[in-house]
């Protein structure tokens, strides 16, 4: 049997996506499974364990519902016999249509259901990865009770203990930390972790907001800009080699988690019942909690401009935090 999964198109929900996987793989252990996966993401691919063929789309190359079509009937020859669409976009459906895969399989979503040849019902208030997983389970009308969200990456032979990665970029607002927060929580972490070196991390079009967090910063001969310095094999390999990550609700966030390193995650608008990294070990979760509009899930603050759930979240308890993993502490 040959197997392909349409991949989602953000970093955070790829990782995710790595438990739905496993679970085909569970579920058809002799089967061959091939992805599709947006070109910029294809690297993190490469750490999803049980993998036969990874394809990249590029949206540039195969530009609109006819570029998508053109993609899809280029692998028709692969002659598939299950496609499993995980996007919620009318694009993906279309691509899984041309590929002409015998049974495609999907959410009613986009208006393009009847572009697949099973159709199921989407889960309301449960996580992202058991929303990917219900569709396996609705499909093949079977349980899968292990749920692990793992990429597999080379083991450093040595961590940096005293290395703690910090991203407070989001691609929403309402998750990015504001700048001025971003500055007292920066300082409040190299003032009371002396010995520890604080690298932020991020994209290329990231790394003039780091650059302004630093700017004015104390001790800043402890801190260090990485982002858009490598790229996500790269961010991986740091990742796994340091003490933990200090983030915002974020693509970054799954990926260290899913790599076991301890992950502090500081929420704003986003709901972490649904969109917290999966994996319970080494991991924070970490929001102000006191405010009626939260968690919004909004990607931008309609009522105060500015996440104020954010802006008031509480460095002390992300300093208590932190202290659990640092030697020095």
């Amino acid at each position: 049997m040959k197997i392909l999964i349409r991949l989602p198109n953000w970093l955070g929900d790829v990782v995710m996506s790595a438990a739905f996987v496993a679970s085909v793989k569970q579920l058809y252990p002799e089967a061959i499974v091939d992805v599709i996966i947006k070109k910029e993401l294809s690297s993190i691919a490469s750490l999803i364990p049980g993998l036969h063929t990874v394809h990249p789309f590029s949206k540039q190359e195969y530009s609109g519902l006819s570029g998508v079509y053109r993609f899809g009937k280029a692998l028709g020859s692969e002659k598939y016999d299950l496609f499993f669409n995980l996007p919620s976009s009318l694009s993906s459906l279309v691509m899984g249509w041309a590929i002409g895969a015998k049974k495609r399989v999907g959410f009613a979503k986009e208006g393009g259901f009847f572009l697949l040849t099973n159709v199921y019902k989407k889960p309301l208030s449960v996580h992202r990865v058991d929303e990917y997983i219900s569709l396996l389970e609705q499909f093949t009308g079977k349980q899968i009770s292990e749920r692990h969200v793992n990429l597999i990456i080379n083991k450093p032979a040595q961590v940096n203990k005293d290395r703690v990665l910090i991203n407070f970029n989001s691609e929403a607002d309402s998750r990015r930390m504001p700048l001025d927060k971003a500055k007292t929580i920066i300082n409040s972490l190299t003032n009371r972790f002396v010995n520890a070196t604080f690298i932020f991390v991020g994209s290329p079009q990231e790394s003039a907001f780091v650059d302004r967090v630093i700017d004015g910063a104390e001790n800043t001969d402890r801190i260090e800009n990485f982002a858009g310095k490598t790229d996500l094999a790269g961010l991986s390999n740091l990742m796994v080699s340091s003490a933990a990550l200090v983030t915002t609700d974020s693509g970054p966030a799954h990926l260290a988690n899913s790599v076991g390193t301890p992950t502090i995650v500081l929420f704003g608008a986003g709901n972490e019942h649904n969109t917290a990294p999966y994996n319970k070990q080494n991991l924070t979760v970490i929001r102000y909690g006191k405010l009626s509009c939260e968690p919004c899930v909004k990607n931008t603050c309609k009522l105060y401009g500015i996440p104020k759930c954010m802006q008031l979240l509480d460095e002390l308890q992300i300093i208590n935090t932190l202290s659990l993993y640092l030697p020095h502490a």
